[in-house]
C-alpha cells in the first residue's frame, strides 16, 4: 500500500514529495501518484466488510494539494508537489515533538455504517507506529476485542501481493460464473 510506505518513510528531514518520488520509482504508486494520495482506497475495505458506501459517504482527507487536484498530468503533479511539502512537514514536526508519528488511516464502523479517511497521530508504542516498508495493518475492534484490538499486519504492495489479489478475484469470479442459477 502506497500510503503505508509513504508514512512509514516520512521521517527525519525527508520531504513528503521526496518519499512520494521514491515510492513512484520503486513501483509502489499508481502511474499517477495523485490517485494514491486521494485516499479513496479505503472504500475497498469498507465494501469488503459488507458496507454499501459510496465515495460521497466517506469524509476523506485527501493528501493532494488543492491546486493540484484534477487536470494535472502525473509529470506535472510530481514536478509541483515539492511546493506543498511545508504543511505536512509542520504536522510531522508537531507529532514528533509530542512523541508521536503520523499515519494515514481509514476507519470503517460497520455498526454505524460509516467511515472516515484521515491523517492521525499515534504514540510510538502503538501498533500503527511500528510498521515498516509497505506493510499494511488492520485493527479489528469488536465486543471481544474492545480493549486490545485484533491486529493483522502484512505487506500491502508488491508483485506477490498483487498477483495473489488478482488470483483471488479470478477464483471468486469463476465461482460466480459456474454457480447454478
Amino acid at each position: 500500500e502506497t500510503l503505508s510506505y509513504l508514512f512509514n518513510n516520512f521521517v527525519g528531514d525527508r520531504s513528503f514529495s521526496e518519499v512520494v518520488a521514491e515510492a513512484k520509482k520503486a513501483g509502489f504508486t499508481e502511474p499517477d501518484p495523485n490517485d494514491d494520495l486521494s485516499g479513496t482506497d479505503v472504500i475497498i475495505l469498507a465494501r469488503e466488510s459488507g458496507l454499501k458506501l459510496d465515495l460521497s459517504d466517506l469524509p476523506i482527507r485527501s493528501l493532494v494539494p488543492e491546486p493540484l487536484k484534477g487536470g494535472t498530468s502525473a509529470e506535472e503533479f510530481m514536478e509541483k508537489l515539492p511546493q506543498y511539502d511545508g504543511d505536512l512537514a509542520k504536522e510531522r514536526l508537531e507529532a514528533e515533538n509530542s512523541g508521536e508519528v503520523l499515519r494515514y488511516v481509514g476507519v470503517v464502523d460497520t455498526v454505524n455504517q460509516k467511515g472516515t479517511v484521515e491523517l492521525r497521530r499515534y504514540k510510538k508504542d502503538h501498533p500503527f507506529a511500528q510498521m515498516a516498508g509497505s506493510d499494511n495493518i488492520i485493527a479489528f475492534t469488536t465486543t471481544r476485542y474492545k480493549d486490545h484490538p485484533l491486529i493483522v499486519r502484512g505487506p500491502g504492495a508488491g508483485a506477490q501481493v498483487t498477483a495473489g489479489g488478482i488470483f483471488s478475484d479470478m477464483l471468486r469470479l469463476a465461482s460466480y460464473l459456474v454457480a447454478p442459477s
